[in-house]
Formats: structure tokens, sequence, C-alpha cells
């Protein structure tokens, strides 16, 4: 295609939510206070795992790596999002774009490939206890977050390298509130059939089978449960429900987003919110802050914090 009469990109419009001023607002308002607390319910689990010697252990090690990147997730695109709220002229660099979508799919893949460390080791946990600590060692432990970043890495250097050197020559309006892939590829002054159905199979499949594979392990965990420990059955029952809830809302979206045809993805502007901001919220509440482990170490955190900087 020639795109020498054409106007070349350098910035998108993103619609972002519309709706009436008193609406705006109120997005506004709940987005910032839903944003500031999951960054600070993330960030205080950071530092109680850091600094609690009773919260060294793989389990605690592996959470607050999550919460990390479900920081890392939810600041990539929030942020922006409450900003272009009351603005009236919600725009993105070209460049600005392809850095969200980078870094939203490089923390998300890492993510994702975490939960399935987290799951097994709850397995190991629950259905061999006596090798626990054995099989779940720092090398180990180490191991599997270096690789769940490689993971993430490959995963979004392989759809970015593709779209970064996408022509954009005309329409250049993004009806979402941050840029992600199937509505920008869906920009590009080219045919992009190959390229979708390549990111449905690299982001959609990534979401179906972790997804998959995250409930096997449930399913596995209350079995082995029910058959050790009938009464116990109740509890675990109980916590797995949770965390069922927080993964179908985390990859629920996910998969709906990029697993599904693009045309379908038009104009839906919640599903994304459940992922980049309602997930990050939950999960510190969730996996950590009902642990009552974790609520004796948060309460004892100012004096963990006066004894650091009283040995350093």
């Amino acid at each position: 295609m020639d795109l020498k009469n054409e106007s070349v990109v350098t910035e998108f419009i993103l619609l972002g939510f519309s709706g009436r001023w008193e609406l705006q607002i109120f997005f506004f308002v709940t987005f910032s206070l839903v944003y500031s607390a999951t960054a600070l319910g993330n960030i205080l689990i950071i530092v109680t795992v850091t600094l609690s010697t009773t919260l060294h252990s793989p389990m605690y090690f592996l959470l607050g790596n999550l919460s990390f990147l479900d920081m890392c997730l939810s600041t990539v695109t929030t942020p922006k999002m409450i900003t272009d709220i009351l603005t009236e002229h919600k725009t993105i660099s070209k460049w600005g774009c392809m850095t969200q979508m980078f870094f939203m799919h490089f923390f998300g893949g890492a993510e994702m490939t975490l939960l399935i460390v987290m799951a097994f080791d709850r397995y190991v946990a629950i259905c061999k206890p006596l090798h626990y600590r054995t099989i779940m060692s720092h090398r180990l432990l180490n191991g599997f977050v270096i690789l769940s970043w490689i993971i993430g890495f490959i995963h979004t250097m392989s759809q970015m390298v593709l779209v970064v050197n996408l022509p954009f020559c005309g329409p250049n309006v993004v009806d979402n509130i941050f840029c992600d892939l199937p509505l920008v590829i869906k920009l590009a002054c080219m045919k992009t059939y190959t390229l979708e159905l390549f990111v449905i199979a690299d982001s959609g499949l990534l979401s179906l089978i972790c997804f998959i594979l995250l409930l096997v392990s449930y399913a596995v965990i209350l079995g082995t449960v029910r058959q050790r420990s009938p009464g116990g059955l109740s509890k675990a029952l109980s916590t797995l429900s949770a965390h069922v809830i927080v993964v179908t809302l985390f990859f629920g979206p996910c998969i709906f987003i990029y697993a599904w045809p693009f045309s379908s993805f038009a104009g839906n502007k919640i599903l994304p919110v459940f992922y980049t901001v309602i997930t990050p919220f939950l999960n510190p509440i969730i996996y950590t802050l009902r642990n009552q482990k974790m609520q004796v170490a948060m309460r004892k955190l100012p004096f963990l914090l006066i004894s650091s900087m009283q040995n350093f």
C-alpha cells in the first residue's frame, strides 16, 4: 500500500469512559481510591514479607512476588486512565501506546506463570507435606520466579516485535480506556488477519491454558484434602473458592478479549478493568490480608521497620 499520500499517525486518541459529568467524577474517585488501595496494599505486603522472619517461607516469597507484579500491572494502565477521565483530549503518543502494551503483556504474562507456580507450591504443601521444604528449595523458587519473568518477556516480545513495525496512517481512535493489541492492530493500514490469529494463538492460548491448569490443580488439592482430612474440606473449599473467583476475574476477561474474534471486542471497556484494576486490588485481600499469619506480621511491622533502621 502506498503511504506517501497518507498522514503518519504519531498519537492515538483514547475514548475512555463517556457519560455525564457526574458519572466521570464517580469513575475518577472510584478508580483513584481503588488504585491507591492497590498500591498501598501490595507495597505493605512486599515490605512485610521482606522484613518479617516468620514469613520467610516459599508461599510468602511467591506472594510477595505476586504483589510486585500486581502493582506493576496496575501502574502501567490505571494512572493514565484516571488522569484521562477528567481530560477533554485523551491522547497518547504512538510510542507511549507501544510501551503501555509492552509492559502490560510483560507483567501479565509473568503473573499468569507465577500463579501456576503458586498452585504447584500449594499442591506440594498439601499433597507432599513431608517433602515440602526439600522440593520447594530456594534455588527452585528463584528459578521459578526468573522463569515467570522470562516467559512474560518472550510473550510480549513475540507480539510487540510485529506490532511496533505496523504502518499507522489513517484512523487513530482507540475505543478503550488504554492501548491494547486487538484494537490497535485493527488501526493499521494493512491487512492484519494473520497477525490477529497470531495474537489469538499467543495471548489467548496462554490465558486459556494457564486458567485450565489452575482449575485442575485446585481440583487435585480438594481431592487430596477430602481423602486425607475430610474435616478440613470445608476450610479448603472456602479458601480455594475465593482463589477461583479472583483467578476467574483475571483470566476470564483475558480469554474473552484475546481468544475471541477481534470484532466482538470492539467498544467493550468493562472487561479490561477486571484484570488491570479489580484483580490487583483483590489479590492482596484474598491471598494475604485474610491470612492470620500475615496479619500478625503486619501488626509487628512498625517495630520491624524501627529495628531495620537501627541496624542500618
